[in-house]
């Protein structure tokens, strides 16, 4: 492992820790979904080549919508931007333009959250939430 990958496995590490202590756990766990998510869907095209799907929906209970979104506005980037980070260090190549939604749900299977995945090209935020319905 070269000394630039240890740090930024360092920074990301120090990141967690301090969602963990501002959110308790919930956000580490959702990090850790889309990390499994984007793992399992990889598409290995060749050697060099390997693509994931960009476009992540994160259904959340109302009461861990609520508490996310009150305290930070841009959790979708944040969860984004962590995951973009898990790509790089795994050579993934994102399908398209990588954004996470992050929408409020009646009913998820483990009472907090549901992650799902899927390749959409030329997404936004803002256009993704139209182009799943």
């Amino acid at each position: 492992m070269s000394g630039l990958s240890t740090l930024e496995q360092a920074l990301e590490n120090r990141w967690e820790a301090l969602w963990a202590r501002v959110f308790d756990r919930e956000p580490v766990e959702i990090v850790e979904a889309l990390r499994r998510e984007c793992d399992s869907n990889v598409v290995v095209c060749s050697e060099r080549r390997v693509v994931v799907p960009n476009a992540y929906d994160v259904e959340l209970a109302d009461a861990v919508h609520d508490e996310l979104t009150r305290r930070d506005s841009e959790v979708g980037q944040a969860l984004a931007d962590s995951l973009a980070r898990h790509g790089e260090r795994h050579g993934y190549e994102w399908a398209g333009p990588l954004t996470v939604h992050i929408t409020k749900a009646r009913e998820v299977p483990n009472g907090r959250y549901r992650i799902a995945s899927r390749v959409m090209r030329h997404v936004s935020a803002d256009g993704f939430e139209h182009a799943t319905r």
